[in-house]
């Protein structure tokens, strides 16, 4: 994939490793635009993919994580593609339109999807095709978006995961907010040799422009995972607010259910996402993966750390249930804490009654 001509313009500084620029000269700024104004941030560096044909609504309901085969025109949401063993192995977000199912998904996965879609298709009226050399998708976040939009004479649909078709291609769906639920933000897929077109429309609407650094900064506030930083290769979905939003639990057999419903059931995932605040003496962020310490124990491991324009520099992190929500914590040698707001959550008797008669069970057919 070429870099995006977004990043080419003058002050953009190129994000490492990928297409799309990190900041575009002062990323705190750029923060602040975003939760109290509105950015325009350029994502095209995400994979696409279209999902044609009559059977495809059936066809990823039963292969995903979420209930799909009645979602309606104009709407969007989120999926799962799980292992047998029900750890994530694919992150998909979703928008309906015209027939056509489009998913965006992260930087470099796409081929790794349409493999598995392929796959799966059997005799079933489906066409996937991975369509990211064509379309490009900008994000514009920000309590001023909706204003933006209309001055741009673009719709601005009203509800999380609506979508609306743009003039001459493309759609515009909204997410859920970001930062601490302030920053309104919109998808918009467009085709990719319209990009700079499109930003230059948006910019005279009224928008700023802000680099990714900016837009992840308020994802990690938000506790908004992604798949790669924040995921393992052991990560189940109730480790995650995955559970809430990508995951049906009253749908029918999917791939790695069985995982997903037994841990629901019982109430307690081996490890849950926190958001962690670090000291910050260190001038290098940690890399995802870096272990999470108690004392000279491992305790969970890291995903995206940034500096953060209000919260100094933050963290999410996959930590053992067991780590308390006083727990003094180091991560490459700075001390963290678990933000107050992600204790343990309590079990209640339901879900504890049913945990002893697994162990219960357990222990009758060990000692056979």
């Amino acid at each position: 994939m070429t870099t995006s001509p977004l990043a080419t313009r003058p002050g953009a500084v190129l994000a490492e490793g990928t297409t799309v620029a990190a900041h575009v000269g002062d990323p705190l700024r750029e923060q602040r635009l975003l939760a109290e104004g509105a950015g325009l941030v350029d994502r095209s560096d995400r994979d696409v993919l279209t999902v044609p044909g009559t059977d495809r609504l059936t066809w990823l309901h039963s292969i995903t994580s979420q209930h799909l085969e009645r979602l309606a025109d104009a709407a969007g949401t989120e999926a799962l593609v799980l292992s047998p063993n029900g750890h994530v192995e694919h992150h998909l977000v979703l928008a309906e339109l015209d027939g056509t199912t489009w998913v965006d998904v992260e930087p470099g996965t796409g081929a790794a999807l349409q493999t598995f879609l392929e796959r799966m298709r059997f005799m079933l009226r489906v066409e996937p095709a991975l369509v990211t050399g064509a379309w490009a998708l900008l994000s514009l976040v920000g309590p001023r978006s909706p204003e933006v939009l209309a001055a741009a004479g673009l719709p601005a649909p009203g509800a999380p995961y609506a979508v609306a078709a743009l003039p001459g291609g493309g759609w515009v769906r909204r997410m859920p907010p970001l930062g601490d639920g302030g920053a309104t933000a919109f998808d918009l897929l467009v085709p990719r040799a319209d990009v700079a077109a499109r930003a230059d429309a948006l910019t005279a609407a009224g928008a700023g422009t802000a680099g990714l650094d900016a837009y992840e900064a308020l994802r990690v506030e938000a506790r908004r995972p992604r798949l790669g930083a924040d995921t393992d290769h052991r990560t189940i979905p109730n480790e995650l607010p995955w559970l809430s939003v990508a995951v049906h639990l009253d749908k029918g057999c999917y791939r790695g259910q069985e995982t997903v419903a037994r841990v629901h059931n019982l109430g307690r995932p081996p490890r849950r996402l926190v958001l962690l605040h670090l000291d910050g003496v260190s001038e290098d962020l940690s890399a995802p993966g870096t272990p999470v310490l108690s004392g000279a124990r491992e305790v969970g491991r890291t995903g995206t750390v940034v500096r953060h324009h209000e919260l100094g520099v933050v963290a999410l992190a996959l930590v053992k249930q067991s780590v308390a929500a006083d727990a003094e914590l180091t991560v490459g040698g700075s001390r963290a804490v678990v933000d107050p707001d992600d204790a343990p959550a309590a079990v209640d008797d339901t879900r504890v009654a049913a945990r002893d008669r697994v162990r219960a069970v357990r222990s009758a057919t060990i000692g056979r």
